[in-house]
């Protein structure tokens, strides 16, 4: 509680309030958030927006829970057509296009005024940027941000023989590593797998990050032109789905994405793609020592970024406006980003976070932290385009349809292709 009192001292400061200011009735913001992570995630946004209310008396700060991201954005958007949108929200940096196609969203750029204000939206980094500019200007802040990465089950490793220090580094070593790792009964049944890829919910994330290995690009910056039938996306399909039918090493069919730390946990497979804010989670609940590291190598190593952003809503007063900026620069402040990772396994979103003591002291602690930090060198933007729900829709239902059997990988990227064009065409 130190470090964010100290950290809200500092806003307060920033902030120039007056004793006039705080002598006003309190400014109401609602804040969306989505909870779609496992943990106490809702105790710490409680006690964040608390802890800034109490420093800021003028501003009151009121959480709103709103499901999964897809909840979020699908009630953001209905609330903003009824005229009644949050005043500041958290949000899924990849439906950043479509908040801005609805003209929903303030630019930060035009929010934030004087000297300091261009310092601040380039402290953050880059790769987290990504998703949140359009037309030159920056429309989300980032905040809950994250990549995949990849978990293993030390024990496992020893008891197979393999090193349980050192993870796969390739492609061809997740296979031969999942082979020894992958365990049978008497009968046959497998009863561990070697490793687990969820793709329910979302499962172009996680695929993002074996195309960007295979050196593909999914999406154009302008979010206009998609390239799902790229021979590299089909070959990357291919091997995803190889990991099942081909080499065995991996469960059929689809995996459940929220189930899968649990499976994990329970020694049902040895390793796991999963996002980073799950680190904390498996920090926590693995009843064995595990490793963390970046996701194996094709081509080169690669992930998506994912997680969401800061945005400030257009219907909102100028007065609602300017102290929602204030609770969004206090939030994605480097102590702030720096207790929001140690708390959730979240990527500090900022160098100058991985510099304060607090930051230093848990990566010392506990080094697998850094992991995702180092992996953001090799990390492209999420998947995102203008129409986003309708467009990772079509890829992900063709991603499915590819990993059980019920098209090739070529027909259902193909097909996925041609969607992707027909909702695209107009915004060309």
């Amino acid at each position: 509680m130190t470090l964010l009192r100290s950290a809200l001292a500092g806003a307060a400061v920033v902030a120039g309030l007056s004793a006039a200011t705080l002598a006003q009735a309190a400014t109401e913001l609602t804040f969306f958030y989505p909870v779609a992570v496992g943990g106490p995630i809702t105790k710490v946004i409680d006690g964040y927006a608390e802890t800034f209310n109490e420093a800021n008396p003028d501003v009151h700060v009121t959480p709103v829970y709103t499901g999964s991201y897809q909840d979020t954005i699908t009630k953001t958007l209905t609330a903003l057509r009824g005229g009644t949108p949050p005043d500041v929200a958290v949000i899924l940096a990849a439906d950043t296009f479509t908040l801005y196609d609805e003209d929903a969203i303030v630019a930060f750029d035009d929010l934030a005024e004087g000297a300091d204000a261009d310092g601040w939206l380039k402290s953050f980094y880059p790769a987290f940027m990504e998703n949140g500019a359009i037309d030159g200007k920056v429309w989300g802040i980032p905040f809950q941000r994250s990549t995949p990465v990849l978990y293993w089950n030390k024990a496992a490793f020893k008891e197979a023989g393999l090193d349980p220090e050192k993870g796969p580094a390739t492609w061809d070593d997740q296979v031969e590593f999942g082979k020894k790792l992958t365990t049978r009964d008497a009968s046959g049944n497998v009863t561990r797998y070697g490793v687990q890829i969820p793709s329910s919910g979302f499962p172009y994330w996680l695929f993002q990050g074996l195309a960007i290995q295979n050196g593909a690009t999914l999406a154009s910056g302008q979010g206009d032109k998609t390239g799902f039938d790229d021979p590299e996306v089909v070959e990357a399909l291919q091997y995803w789905v190889d990991l099942s039918k081909k080499h065995g090493v991996m469960a059929p069919g689809i995996i459940e994405w929220g189930t899968t730390p649990k499976d994990f946990f329970e020694g049902r497979t040895a390793m796991m793609w999963t996002t980073t804010g799950n680190l904390t989670n498996v920090r926590n609940n693995a009843p064995f020592p595990f490793g963390v590291g970046m996701l194996p190598k094709h081509k080169t190593y690669g992930a998506p970024t994912g997680g969401g952003n800061l945005f400030v809503f257009k219907n909102a007063s100028p007065e609602k406006r300017q102290a929602a900026l204030r609770f969004v620069q206090w939030l994605s402040s480097p102590e702030m980003a720096a207790d929001w990772s140690i708390k959730t396994g979240y990527v500090a979103t900022s160098p100058a976070a991985w510099e304060t003591p607090a930051m230093k002291a848990y990566v010392a602690d506990f080094p697998a932290a850094a992991v995702a930090r180092d992996q953001l060198k090799y990390a492209k933007a999420e998947l995102s385009t203008h129409e986003n729900q309708r467009v990772t829709k079509a890829f992900n239902d063709g991603l499915q349809a590819a990993l059980t059997g019920a098209e090739s990988p070529e027909k259902a990227m193909r097909e996925a292709q041609e969607e992707a064009e027909r909702i695209l065409k107009p915004y060309r």
